[in-house]
């Protein structure tokens, strides 16, 4: 049934093509020919033999445009999913633009083709030509533009993420004046950076060597148990700061004083002096290593110290003793920070929470220890 009625669909669009073409002919004879107005049963007879002879050529081509046609939507189907969304909307946008163009065109010749027919044929033909003109080009150039303008947007976007992240850190850092802080492997293993991190108190870009990621990564594959835990822990905190921070493992392949250095501390320290960065450790002799070239260190032990409450001599503290210490009739006891407390003359008194006076307090590179006597 279907079948039939494209069929007759499209004899009746043959038939209407020939009607046409009939009156396109004689009005290019009627008006540059030199022929007279053709009328009466010689223009009856020519249109009826145009409009049969075009209709039985749409008759019997009918199945095979039927086959071609479902083949075309098949394929504008397959097209149309590899087409871009930009590439649609610029189509879109251009087929718009080329039938105001068509209407503005047959604006010029309304008033010199007087015969309705004709002037529909060549109107339809006109917005035919110039929307798919409009379509191919407008996907085309305009879908480019449109995909430009995304991108340049979308470069904005990350410009703006990357402003936002004062932890990123890339090639051009080196020419600004943002000090770059290098993490070594102790100090990711410790896990406190990322609690400093958290607070805002680290400015300027964080950089985490590949050859620091290859040392973690050998550290947990250690076949000592407590090496093996560190390591694990270690890769646990850099991905959390990764995740949260957006911060990438930076590629030393570029550096080439660094291929010939095998040691990690080493290439640590060189690294820092190639980018004028900081050290970021809690490595008590990397440290004095990084002093001595003169490389800035920023120890993460020294940071916890100083932030520890300030008691000073003569003070009281209220105390738990929980073992004996070193020395004679010494007892220990912590603060929740873990500062050791060592009471003089308190060993008789383990297990009991009481009230002492400060004696003194010792600082050092390893942290603080607080003497005190019994009240």
């Amino acid at each position: 049934m279907m079948k039939r009625l494209f069929r007759g669909f499209f004899t009746l669009v043959g038939a209407l093509i020939g009607f046409e073409l009939f009156e396109l002919t004689r009005f290019l004879l009627e008006k540059f020919a030199g022929y007279g107005e053709i009328t009466g049963k010689t223009a009856v007879w020519t249109g009826a033999t145009f409009v049969f002879i075009f209709g039985i050529i749409f008759y019997n081509i009918a199945p095979a445009l039927t086959r071609k046609s479902r083949k075309v939507a098949a394929t504008i189907e397959n097209d149309l999913q590899s087409v871009s969304t930009y590439a649609l909307i610029g189509g879109t946008v251009g087929l718009v633009v080329g039938l105001v163009i068509a209407y503005l065109l047959t604006q010029i010749y309304q008033d010199v083709i007087t015969q309705p027919s004709l002037y529909l044929t060549v109107t339809i033909l006109i917005y035919g030509i110039m929307a798919f003109i409009g379509t191919v080009v407008g996907s085309k150039k305009g879908g480019e533009l449109l995909s430009l303008l995304a991108i340049s947007k979308k470069e904005q976007q990350v410009k703006n993420i990357a402003d936002e992240n004062s932890y990123g850190y890339n090639a051009k850092e080196k020419k600004s004046a943002r000090v770059p802080k290098i993490l070594d492997t102790s100090v990711i293993i410790d896990g406190r950076i990322l609690e400093i991190m958290k607070t805002g108190f680290l400015e300027g870009p964080i950089v985490i060597p590949e050859f620091v990621l290859v040392e973690l990564r050998h550290i947990a594959d250690s076949s000592d148990a407590l090496k093996r835990n560190r390591g694990r822990r270690g890769l646990d905190i850099l991905n959390k700061i990764q995740t949260e921070y957006g911060i990438e493992i930076y590629n030393t392949d570029s550096e080439k004083a660094l291929k010939e250095i095998p040691e990690v501390d080493v290439k640590l320290l060189k690294l820092a002096q190639i980018m004028k960065g900081k050290v970021v450790t809690n490595d008590f002799n990397l440290n004095k290593v990084a002093l001595i070239k003169g490389i800035p260190v920023l120890n993460i032990n020294e940071l916890a110290n100083a932030l520890k409450p300030m008691v000073i001599p003569g003070e009281t503290m209220n105390v738990t003793l929980i073992k004996q210490g070193k020395e004679h009739n010494q007892a220990i006891a912590y603060l929740d920070d873990g500062t050791m407390i060592v009471v003089e003359d308190g060993r008789k008194y383990i297990g009991q929470t009481l009230d002492i006076n400060v004696t003194s307090v010792l600082q050092t590179a390893a942290g603080r220890m607080i003497f005190g006597k019994v009240k």
